[in-house]
């Protein structure tokens, strides 16, 4: 089993999330007692949300590199970003180490082509849904991206910064998801990415006939691919 090295705190909501659905995957694989080996590294989420919006990007490579590096030395294989926004830099992250790190839009494209989907809608923050370092990271694999119109984004980013990253979990704000949902859905989406690792604690599959694709748990579920080698019992 080879040790997953997880960046987190962006938020720790989610982050918990990712300990949680890696744990479970790697105990049905390997059964009994087992559970996964991980490092994690969790990060002030206030310092690195006061860069972003502040458009300090570099500042937040840094942190988010000696994070990386904290884990390389602490004996991970490959690193997960617990965070879509995030990878906005995960270039300068790549470049502090020598372990492989183990892209959210390359394992939700990978679950998208498999599923036939090559029109999606993105949630997300206003950088992840406006900025390209995301939607080209999908598009170059095939798949157009839909976004919402410009009111739509701004409930959608609001909701993530003062509620869901603070574990507040309203029926409004849920409603107003699923209304963007359904939006996407009348333009074309064949489904739509929940792209901020939050959103999957508000709404789920269950919510809508529109197909959900939570990058959280698709991340955790490729991190557990990429530890265990196919068809491994040994821990």
């Amino acid at each position: 089993m080879q040790t997953i090295g997880l960046i987190g705190g962006m938020s720790w909501e989610s982050t918990q999330t990712y300990y949680r659905l890696i744990n479970q995957q790697v105990r049905e694989r390997l059964g009994g007692l087992h559970s996964a080996r991980l490092v994690l590294y969790s990060v002030d989420f206030a310092e690195i949300e006061a860069l972003q919006h502040r458009g300090d990007w570099d500042a937040t490579a840094e942190i988010l590199g000696s994070a990386a590096q904290a884990l390389e030395a602490a004996g991970a294989d490959f690193l997960v970003l617990c965070t879509n926004t995030m990878h906005k830099v995960a270039p300068q992250i790549e470049s502090t180490v020598a372990i492989p790190l183990l892209h959210i839009a390359d394992a939700t494209a990978s679950l998208l082509l498999d599923d036939d989907v090559t029109r999606v809608g993105l949630l997300g923050t206003r950088f992840t849904m406006e900025q390209a370092f995301y939607r080209e990271r999908l598009e170059a694999r095939g798949i157009e991206v839909l976004v919402p119109g410009d009111a739509q984004r701004e409930v959608i980013h609001d909701v993530i910064y003062r509620e869901l990253c603070q574990g507040v979990i309203t029926p409004e704000s849920k409603a107003a998801y699923l209304g963007v949902v359904d939006t996407l859905a009348q333009r074309g989406a064949q489904g739509v990415i929940l792209g901020c690792t939050e959103i999957g604690l508000l709404i789920q599959a269950g919510d809508t006939d529109v197909s959900l694709y939570d990058t959280s748990a698709i991340h955790a579920e490729q991190a557990v691919h990429r530890a265990l080698p196919a068809g491994s019992l040994d821990p």
